[in-house]
């Protein structure tokens, strides 16, 4: 039989592996992944206790909170985007004129890798000679 217990070990270890994550790693798209596993854990316990307890009131948390996560991912999308579009790069580490004024910079132990050049478009070899005009495109020309 499954214990409540259970469920709040499989929600302990969901939350320690989002926080590993979180503290770990760098990617801002990583970042917001492992914030919302924590999430889930949070969620995991709350269903557990509304029905360890025997009433509602840890599921309709469960509701608003997937409610709050999905437009949370809708709008870390667009974030991710244009952040990547003004840099090239979603690394925490290169979004230090973000900060706020009079909090000194962080400085990262290693330095980044080089930011590689975009390739140029690549451009089509010509399929032939062109073929001779119509004598219905002369006259319109």
């Amino acid at each position: 039989m499954i214990t409540v217990w259970h469920y709040l070990v499989v929600a302990a270890v969901l939350f320690g592996i989002g926080l590993v994550g979180f503290l770990t790693r760098r990617n801002m798209i990583t970042m917001f992944l492992c914030a919302e596993m924590m999430l889930q854990g949070v969620a995991i316990n709350f269903a557990a206790f509304a029905r360890y307890h025997g009433n509602l009131h840890g599921q309709v948390f469960v509701l608003f909170i997937v409610a709050v996560a999905a437009c949370e991912a809708g709008i870390a999308l667009a974030l991710f985007l244009m952040l990547y579009r003004r840099a090239k790069t979603l690394d925490v580490s290169s979004w230090q004129e973000l900060r706020e004024v009079g909090v000194p910079p962080t400085v990262d132990t290693e330095s980044l890798p080089p930011v590689p050049a975009e390739p140029a478009d690549p451009q089509l070899s010509p399929a032939g000679r062109k073929p001779a005009p119509t004598a219905e495109e002369t006259v319109r020309v």
